[in-house]
């Protein structure tokens, strides 16, 4: 008979790594997590040289919930040799690539790690009282093996693929920005590149098209559907926000307030870096002092339909301030449109065992669990409709991370902060109106 794990993690991205990193050095708990990718490799296509993360290296895979713990990246830093380097550097944003080689550092010290693992079905057992994951074993893109596995607990971690606006789909004039270095060298050839997105990913492709303009030629237009390039709102007490005072105050309002607020809430998660929006002006203006620069910036554009010939895109898009549809033509789109959530096919066979919302999506508790006892399947960065902004944020990883080793051995393995903000975001309980207000004597 196969054993029965105490749990298994399915996908690794960041947050479930950075969960096997924590569960690693635990004794008593068995598990493992298992990967249908044949290495660990974040975000490839965007692996730009220069692009970094937005929040600062404590919040590795570690190090906010043991500071200690081996994993850490200054530990990392120190093995490699590179501990002096970065401390001389005096910049706590680590380079996208030097997270991503920390990462594979981090994974060649584990041992609770399968990748080439693909899941095909989950099922429950009553009768062991355990789900069944049924896997195949891949090499080189093929079966080699099924496997069946079995846990009391899962973890979901597939995480988001790539958002298609409108009628879009991948083609040789059309590409998401997830893959932009793949295709870079390609899309530098044509004479018209139209980039399409307001985020992080849109500006820094943006930037790295904007200098080889003048080599190449090419016209380079970016339209956002926001009304602006807005900043990535990064002042100290709104970081306060990515807090456990501010999940416990989000997650007990109403679903219909909730979801008001996270549209309201882009800017906080969804913005660009300051630092990058003032290098793409100045980038401009160096630019403009050699010749005019072909390029053009929009906003309010929101993206409607695609039309696609053998010489180009036409682009129809609604200007949302003015109500005023328009159109352009390139040779070449790239959408940094972002991602969006698909829940995954193989837990429909035990689709009966999770909780879901008025809407059709997990109703994903405190503990981060979506299964009707509230102590079997628990998600990773699917709860932005329950736990709010704060889901995305490698900052609480270690947070959630803590909150999943409870849930998943019973014991409190690493301390859980209550509350670490100076401002409240409830009312206090002391100011709260418990009786019917009296007039004030005269």
């Amino acid at each position: 008979m196969s054993p029965i794990y105490d749990y298994i993690g399915i996908g690794l991205g960041p947050f479930n790594l950075s969960l096997a990193c924590l569960l690693q050095p635990l004794n008593g708990v068995d598990g493992l997590f298992i990967e249908q990718s044949s290495e660990f490799n974040w975000h490839p296509g965007l692996m730009l040289d220069d692009a970094h993360l937005q929040t600062p290296f404590m919040s590795d895979l570690v190090t906010l919930a043991d500071p200690t713990h081996s994993l850490s990246f200054l530990n990392y830093a120190k093995q490699q040799g590179k501990l002096y380097s970065f401390y001389i550097r005096e910049d706590f944003f680590l380079l996208r690539r030097e997270y991503n080689q920390y990462c594979r550092w981090a994974i060649e010290q584990l041992d609770n790690v399968a990748f080439n693992t693909r899941v095909v079905q989950v099922e429950y057992s009553e009768a062991e009282a355990c789900y069944q994951v049924t896997c195949e074993r891949l090499q080189h893109g093929q079966v080699t093996e099924v496997q069946l596995l079995k846990a009391r607990k899962l973890i979901l971690g597939t995480g988001p693929k790539p958002h298609w606006p409108a009628n879009t789909r991948a083609s040789e004039r059309c590409s998401h920005a997830s893959d932009y270095l793949n295709r870079k060298a390609a899309i530098q050839k044509s004479k018209c590149i139209t980039l399409v997105g307001g985020g992080q990913s849109a500006a820094e492709i943006y930037y790295d098209l904007l200098q080889d303009i003048h080599q190449y030629g090419y016209e380079l237009h970016w339209l956002t559907r926001s009304p602006r390039f807005f900043p990535l709102e990064y002042s100290k007490l709104t970081l306060e926000m990515t807090s456990p005072e501010y999940v416990d105050y989000f997650h007990a309002l109403p679903a219909e307030q909730r979801d008001e607020l996270i549209a309201q809430q882009k800017h906080l998660y969804k913005g660009i870096n300051q630092s990058l929006i003032n290098d793409i002006f100045d980038l401009l203006y160096r630019l403009r002092l050699e010749k005019p620069v072909n390029t053009r910036l929009l906003t309010h554009a929101r993206l409607e339909q695609v039309f696609e010939s053998q010489q180009n895109l036409r682009i129809r898009c609604q200007h949302s301030e003015l109500n005023q549809p328009f159109e352009l033509s390139t040779e070449q789109l790239i959408l940094a449109t972002g991602y969006e959530r698909q829940w995954p096919e193989f837990l429909q066979p035990i689709a009966d065992r999770i909780r879901w919302d008025a809407q059709g999506r997990p109703d994903v508790q405190r503990n981060y669990s979506i299964d009707k006892h509230g102590n079997e399947l628990f998600v990773q960065n699917m709860e932005l409709n329950t736990h709010g902004f704060v889901t995305p944020d490698l900052g609480m990883a270690c947070y959630r991370n803590s909150w999943l080793v409870r849930e998943i051995t019973g014991v409190e393995h690493y301390p859980i902060e209550q509350r670490i903000a100076f401002q409240d975001f409830a009312i206090p309980t002391d100011w709260q109106i418990t009786t019917a207000p009296q007039e004030c004597p005269a």
